[in-house]
């Protein structure tokens, strides 16, 4: 699967360059005849590049880039937030629930950990909570835990390979919208317009540089949030089985001390030594 999306990717990309190759090709071709124009007519005033850029990108193609743009900055803000080291093992909770561990508070671990809304306190209720049936299906519910949360992050994720794939997709519509208005005006003008026919090339350049610019980003986050998740899925799922493992033998030596304390410990008067026999 991975390599099928490796090949997409890199057909996504050969298309792209081809694409490219042919717009600064045509705007080549009929740069010649721009120049007469400019020289016959004068130099006007100029405007900034980036106010062009974004009269040329067009009022179709503008929001919708803007509006893929804006997801993929609030997704990458959500992801950040949510892969912190400090979310998935609090700073102190490791301590703090050992503590309670080693002091045979079981019941406070407990609830310390299902009051933690991080990856490690998750983990630690589910696995908790099945571990009087033995500490291998307290290993598994955990282990469904984290996956259950991992699998969370990784849909997240998702949707910045999604944007990563739809920012090309875009520049490719954009480009040929673009050349088909250009070519329109060579085919239906008596007399070449240098500024028209400049508008629609400018339009599938500037579609195209924002599908690119917009999936790059998404491609490196979603790449670098993977990686992430997996990272800290490990942590976690290491941390609380130690911490599992440890609670299960300390409840151990626990019923262990209480079996073999003597009656007398346990509240039970001792019994009366026996009378001396009778001289």
């Amino acid at each position: 699967m991975h390599m099928m999306q490796v090949v997409l990717r890199t057909r996504v990309w050969l298309v792209e360059c081809c694409r490219l190759g042919l717009v600064v090709g045509v705007l080549l071709l009929f740069a010649s005849v721009a120049q007469a124009q400019d020289s016959a007519a004068g130099e006007g005033p100029q405007e900034s590049l980036a106010l062009f850029m974004i009269k040329a990108v067009g009022p179709v193609f503008g929001p919708g880039l803007l509006a893929v743009s804006v997801a993929l900055v609030a997704l990458c803000v959500l992801l950040a937030l949510d892969l912190r080291m400090s979310g998935a093992i609090p700073p102190g909770f490791v301590d703090e629930f050992t503590g309670l561990v080693n002091q045979r508070k079981f019941k406070e671990a407990f609830d310390l950990a299902r009051s933690d809304p991080s990856f490690i306190g998750q983990v630690l209720t589910a696995g908790m909570s099945r571990l009087q049936y033995g500490l291998e299906d307290a290993r598994e519910a955990a282990m469904n835990a984290l996956e259950s949360i991992k699998a969370d992050k990784d849909q997240k994720n998702n949707y910045t390979a999604v944007i990563g794939t739809l920012g090309p997709m875009f520049g490719l519509v954009g480009t040929v919208y673009g050349m088909i208005k250009s070519f329109s005006v060579l085919a239906t003008a008596t007399q070449i317009n240098p500024a028209k026919l400049a508008d629609g090339i400018a339009h599938a350049l500037v579609v195209t540089l924002f599908g690119i610019a917009i999936s790059v980003p998404a491609i490196f986050f979603n790449a670098y949030f993977r990686n992430r998740i997996t990272r800290l899925c490990m942590d976690v799922g290491h941390m609380a089985d130690d911490l599992l493992t440890q609670m299960y033998h300390n409840s151990k030596k626990t019923a262990a001390g209480a079996a073999t304390v003597p009656p007398s410990a346990q509240g039970v008067p001792p019994s009366p030594p026996a009378a001396p026999p009778a001289r």
